[in-house]
């Protein structure tokens, strides 16, 4: 078994790092003012990956933490998957260019799957769809819209397309800290070759041991965020189990 990889997470707002409770934008908790500071730590705790979302940038449909984030990949010597904002292959290749490793697509993959299509031709395995459902429907422009499409009848779309992996959150569990929706992330996971990424409410080690069962096989990593933010549990500490279960 390959080892789960595990992405701490920076969102952002206003230049800051908070965490959402169910995706909404006034409900958020200020976090670290200084989210180039919180990337060093993540690195400094043995972080592998980074995963950021510029919250702004998803509501607005075009980045608005760019200098945050430019600050955050000078700071560190780690990949980064990006997401918020980013909607057409300008601003695509603009970030690839600029050191990110791997791009999260989520309102574009729904309202224009011709783009990804093209990116993943131009950019191949670097290109991330999130998936972000709330009852099961898929949300875009920042959590704030469904739309008419479940999770799983976007997998043909997104496996023709040859995106290198889906980030799934059911968005009642994003900051609630009552662990994920296991049973919709493994349905989805089962449902596809594309390795899939389980983000939203993991709140404990426990939870991350849950993970790392045999039915759990599938998953490519899993994306961790109030939880560190609160002290609920330590970077290092998972990382630590992590590789204890995957030696």
């Amino acid at each position: 078994m390959e080892a789960m990889i595990l992405f701490p997470a920076i969102d952002l707002k206003e230049g800051c790092c908070v965490r959402l409770s169910q995706g909404d934008m006034s409900q958020a908790t200020h976090y670290n003012p200084d989210p180039t500071a919180q990337a060093r730590y993540f690195s400094d705790q043995g972080a592998q990956w980074l995963h950021v979302v510029d919250l702004d940038g998803a509501f607005a449909g075009c980045s608005c933490n760019s200098a945050v984030i430019e600050d955050i990949l000078s700071a560190v010597d780690l990949p980064i998957q990006l997401g918020g904002g980013i909607r057409s292959l300008d601003d695509i290749s603009f970030w690839l260019e600029k050191g990110i490793a791997r791009i999260i697509l989520g309102t574009a993959a729904v309202l224009d799957p011709n783009l990804i299509h093209q990116a993943c031709r131009e950019f191949p395995d670097r290109i991330a769809v999130g998936l972000d459902t709330r009852d099961g429907q898929v949300a875009i422009e920042g959590w704030v819209k469904t739309c008419s499409l479940m999770a799983g009848e976007m997998l043909p779309c997104l496996e023709e397309a040859g995106v290198s992996a889906i980030i799934f959150t059911d968005i009642r569990r994003d900051g609630a800290l009552k662990g994920i929706n296991l049973e919709a992330t493994l349905l989805l996971a089962e449902s596809t070759t594309i390795p899939v990424i389980a983000s939203g409410g993991i709140a404990s080690l426990d939870d991350v041991r849950r993970l790392l069962e045999p039915d759990c096989s599938h998953l490519e990593g899993i994306i961790i965020g109030r939880s560190l933010y609160d002290g609920r549990m330590e970077l290092s500490a998972a990382l630590e189990l992590l590789g204890c279960v995957c030696a």
